[in-house]
């Protein structure tokens, strides 16, 4: 249970395959020792960029029951238990608390391109879960989900919903939504994050984000620029992201979160890159380009193993 609220950087971590597509939960074990030694504040599993979509409710078991073993509580872990179903999530909810998750993230419901859930039924959705366990909840508003989530509903969600008093905002004018959220619902909301790899990070937090829930690429490297702004070194905070901003563009517009697979390879903290059919490889190209570019800033992800 969260005694403290959360702040920082939360990477996401990669559900890890071998060559055959089966989980390797030895390898997700090496992942999260990689990543708190890289200075993560939490860790999210589960959730898109753990393709979570590519998994059987057994495999989501083991994968969550695996990262929160072997976490330990060394850092809090935010176990995302999105599905359509308020009854479905509601349980997943319930199963995350009792493996020991501290904090649950969910999207809206949402299924495929049409079945969008009308604003009137999101606060019954929020609060069913809610009822289902006694962690705090944060809203995950991804442009994948088809359920808009404006600025009006995401207040009353949080107005209605007591325990939802986290956010992650990563769509578009996410700076603008994030600034405005907070202004309206002030300090009922504890943790507004942003995402996608931190690809607007700086201007993230200048509009009240208190740290990124990224990728597992660069938390070393995405930590410190967090630290460094809430410190009141904006300006080394400035320099150090836009010297990153090439390698997290790369990995955000190119690669997806097939990047983090690779340099894991690369770096010998996991054995098989693979991600689950029909989902596949990057091409040839791309991925000598995202090595050759992470090279040169010479991440922890590919010195840690080594």
């Amino acid at each position: 249970m969260l005694t403290t609220p959360l702040s920082g950087v939360i990477p996401v971590v990669p559900t890890v395959f071998d060559d055959e597509e089966e989980l390797d939960l030895a390898g997700l074990a090496r992942v999260v020792d990689y990543l708190i030694d890289g200075g993560a504040d939490a860790l999210c599993v589960l959730a898109n960029y753990s393709e979570q979509f590519s998994l059987t409710d057994e495999e989501r078991d083991q994968v969550c029951r695996t990262v929160l073993e072997r976490t330990a509580g060394r850092v809090p872990t935010v176990v995302t238990t999105s599905h359509y179903s308020a009854r479905v999530a509601a349980r997943r909810s319930r199963e995350a608390q009792a493996m020991g998750a501290d904090m649950i993230m969910l999207m809206p419901p949402f299924f495929g391109a049409t079945m969008a859930v009308p604003e009137a039924a999101l606060t019954d959705y929020f609060t069913t879960v809610a009822a289902a366990t006694d962690l705090p909840l944060m809203v995950q508003d991804a442009p994948m989900s088809t359920t808009p989530l404006p600025v009006g509903v995401l207040v009353h969600l949080i107005k209605e919903v007591p325990q939802l008093r986290y956010a992650k905002i990563e769509t578009p004018g996410a700076a603008d939504k994030l600034r405005t959220l907070i202004a309206a619902v002030g300090d009922r909301l504890e943790g507004p994050f942003d995402g996608e790899e931190a690809v607007t990070l700086i201007p993230d937090l200048d509009a009240g984000a208190v740290g990124t829930m990224s990728s597992s690429t660069v938390p070393d490297r995405l930590g410190r620029i967090v630290r460094q702004y809430h410190a009141g070194d904006r300006d080394g905070a400035v320099a150090d992201w836009e010297e990153l901003l090439p390698l997290i563009h790369y990995e955000n517009r190119q690669c997806g979160l097939r990047a983090q697979k690779i340099l894991m390879a690369e770096g010998g903290i996991i054995a098989s890159d693979r991600t689950r059919a029909p989902f596949g490889p990057v091409p040839p190209a791309t991925r000598a380009g995202l090595l050759e570019l992470a090279r040169r800033h010479d991440p922890l992800v590919l010195r840690w193993a080594r």
